[in-house]
């Protein structure tokens, strides 16, 4: 994943800006109040930061952002498409801030919730000093970072599906004894309504059928004579079965006369109209037979319809459910006369769930405190080149026997902690100050880099603050390394830092509208000899700021190879 550009149009000293970011460090450099921290906070907004009004441009109705990114993570894409979305190319963020500061956001130009665009934000691009609640300041990520450190992702998934199956087996357990004891309570009620319904037994469908025997019954001697009448029509001495024989006979007489290949179709329309006849006198018996043995007066059906209705209504059901309500009823009276084995067994599934489960917990949390204790190695080892020689990095990975601390994560309490001069163990965004924090950072990043590679953009504001020579010069290799796997951009007053950036801008203010330019070599010694030198440049600061590139292309060819 990259962000290619980002457009800005008026935003605080910005009128109109496009910024192309290539792949590698990206390194952003200029007078203090250029308007370099004008860019990470259109980055932030972005990417779902809070929009302050403040951001618009003096005498503008709006402000707006775009910021194009290729090749999102797949996490990103399961998101989008949750919502309805389909990256396939690039995806397009917008943001458009009024001045009386309400926001818009757009996601390839449809419209979303601000909240949308923050949960993408916060997979695309880490802005130190931005976002404190999010990423490696936020001991909520901690435990799932050094899972994905230690390579324990298929460990965390095996744990996830033990949890549910404890859960689903406690659940099940849970409702079994809740539904005993509802029983319990109306025992009596409950065996009463089995007898009474078992006597009665209702069958499906029954109420339906009563109502249609009825109805027969209701009107059986019409019934009964209009299919005599109907039968006399069709098959009696005068009927039309009767006529029909009369006129196959004259056909037949016809058909000696004038040839019976001329009366082929005549012979096969009486064939087919006898057959009619046939069928639809059979149909007419069938439908008004009375065979009905069970109910042979209507006294019998209106007595078993009382008796249904007189049920479903103890019960406040329709007839209809007395069949499955009689079921139900006999599940309670079975659990309830097996109740003892049922929920022993139940309880046994969910202690061998729950056994189960904390003996993967256990055995994560060993893996945990393995990885852990090699990240914290790791980090300690990036820190003092970084100028942090008194600060110790430590992963406290704790098993928390209390159940409430549990999850489908595990058992562990997992917090990285820092100490900065020998003190006591504490958060990071508590201890260190705010050039400390951004090289911890940095430390952090380069060691789990590899374990989540190419999944962020990272952005590091002035994380040279009071710092130079040697130490600058770390930093800036640390931020080339970081750069091999993830995009970097750095805003950087060194020019140690500035000189191992593959891309290298400068943002200057002219007639009070910030302005930014992309480097050539020969411009990035003006740019670098100016941070060395200050106002007045001499051959003396460009020759140090050519030897400052020479190194870093130096080392950068030394760490590739």
């Amino acid at each position: 994943m990259a962000l290619r550009s980002l457009h800005i149009s008026n935003v605080v000293l910005i009128d109109q800006l496009t910024l192309e970011i290539g792949e590698g460090l990206t390194a952003l450099t200029g007078e203090t109040g250029a308007g370099k921290s004008i860019l990470l906070d259109s980055l932030g907004l972005v990417t779902g930061a809070r929009a302050d009004a403040n951001l618009v441009r003096k005498n503008q109705t709006q402000a707006s952002v775009t910021a194009v990114f290729e090749n999102a993570p797949p996490v990103i894409a399961e998101i989008l498409s949750q919502q309805g979305f389909e990256i396939e190319d690039d995806m397009v963020l917008r943001r458009v801030l009024s001045a009386d500061g309400k926001s818009r956001a757009f996601i390839n130009d449809q419209p979303v919730s601000v909240s949308l665009l923050r949960q993408i934000g916060e997979h695309l691009v880490d802005i130190h000093g931005q976002f404190e609640t999010y990423g490696l300041l936020d001991p909520a990520q901690h435990g799932a970072l050094l899972d994905v450190y230690a390579g324990l992702e298929e460990d965390c998934a095996a744990l996830q599906k033990l949890w549910t199956m404890w859960k689903q087996a406690s659940e099940v357990y849970d409702t079994a004894l809740t539904d005993l004891e509802s029983a319990r309570k109306q025992e009596d009620y409950v065996r009463h309504a089995v007898d009474d319904l078992a006597a009665l037994n209702p069958q499906e469908g029954e109420e339906d059928e009563l109502l249609s025997i009825r109805q027969k019954l209701q009107h059986r001697h019409f019934i009964t004579e209009s299919r005599t009448i109907i039968e006399n029509l069709l098959s009696g001495d005068d009927g039309i079965m009767r006529q029909l024989h009369h006129v196959w006979r004259q056909v037949d007489k016809l058909s000696d006369k004038l040839g019976a290949d001329n009366f082929t179709s005549v012979r096969d329309s009486l064939d087919h109209a006898q057959k009619y006849l046939e069928q639809a006198e059979r149909d007419i018996g069938h439908l008004t037979r009375d065979d009905d043995d069970d109910y042979t007066s209507l006294e019998s059906v209106d007595d078993r319809l009382h008796d249904l209705r007189s049920q479903a209504r103890r019960h406040n059901i329709t007839c209809a459910q007395l069949p499955e309500f009689l079921h139900a009823l006999r599940a309670k009276l079975d659990l309830m006369d097996h109740d003892g084995a049922r929920l022993t067994q139940l309880e046994q599934n969910v202690t061998a769930a729950k056994t189960a489960w904390h003996k993967a917990a256990q055995n994560l949390s060993a893996k945990r405190q393995k990885a852990a204790k090699i990240l914290a190695k790791n980090v300690n080892a990036e820190l003092p080149p970084l100028k942090l020689e008194k600060a110790k990095f430590q992963v406290t990975c704790t098993a928390q026997e209390n159940e409430k601390f549990w999850g489908p994560r595990g058992c562990d309490q997992i917090i990285f902690e820092v100490s900065t001069n020998g003190g006591d163990f504490g958060p990071l965004n508590k201890v260190a100050s705010g050039g400390e924090m951004a090289r911890f950072m940095l430390a952090l990043k380069l060691v789990l880099a590899e374990s989540h590679a190419g999944q962020k953009v990272y952005v590091f504001d002035e994380i040279d603050t009071g710092i130079g020579g040697s130490t600058a010069a770390a930093v800036g290799e640390r931020l080339a390394r970081l750069a091999r796997i993830y995009q970097v951009l750095v805003v950087t007053h060194s020019p140690q830092v500035a000189a191992t950036a593959h891309h290298h801008f400068n943002v200057a203010k002219d007639t009070g509208k910030t302005e930014i330019r992309n480097l050539d070599f020969a411009a990035k010694i003006e740019e670098l000899a100016r941070m060395l030198a200050g106002a007045v440049i001499t051959d003396e600061a460009r020759a140090a700021a050519q030897k400052l590139l020479q190194s870093a292309a130096q080392n950068a060819r030394g760490e590739a190879a």
